[in-house]
């Protein structure tokens, strides 16, 4: 399943068999391939050519041009929701200000101390929760600016663990 926002719309688009559903309403359309950046749109007498302008895989968004409109597409795949849902959404990422935990947990690790410079993806912590170890990543770069858990600390949801 994914998500897909337009302007201030959200749609939710899942495959289910040879179908694809949006918001649980079967897409009535016809899809012809053109090419690879290219697809052909029908649906009783319409037509609609749309094309792929750009891919940013980072941000998950693309840009398409449909007839003579152009729009920008955000995705959210079900890993996306999935963060989003537990509170881990990854939107604004590029300045870091805390992190706070995703869910209850132990801390097992610390891999940060006050004054580290962390690159986005950098491993800070590990998180023990429901007998499972969760890596917890910088979301972006920075300079850790203090490290509010220790080793064997239990902590809650939303808690901050690290701040920049």
């Amino acid at each position: 399943m994914f998500s897909v926002n337009l302007k201030e719309s959200t749609f939710q688009v899942q495959k289910s068999g040879d179908s694809i559903l949006v918001n649980d309403q079967g897409l009535d359309w016809d899809l012809k391939w053109i090419d690879e950046r290219t697809i052909h749109l029908i649906r009783g007498n319409e037509s609609k050519v749309a094309e792929l302008i750009s891919l940013d895989r980072e941000t998950k968004s693309i840009r398409i041009r449909l007839g003579y409109q152009v729009a920008t597409l955000s995705l959210k795949d079900r890993f996306d929701l999935l963060l989003e849902k537990m509170g881990m959404s990854a939107a604004g990422a590029g300045a870091v200000k805390d992190i706070k935990a995703p869910m209850p947990g132990l801390i097992l690790d610390l891999k940060v101390k006050a004054g580290d410079e962390v690159k986005k993806g950098d491993v800070v912590l590990i998180l023990e929760a429901m007998k499972m170890e969760n890596i917890i990543k910088a979301p972006g770069d920075g300079i850790v600016k203090d490290v509010k858990v220790s080793l064997k600390q239990s902590v809650e949801k939303n808690q901050v663990l690290i701040q920049f």
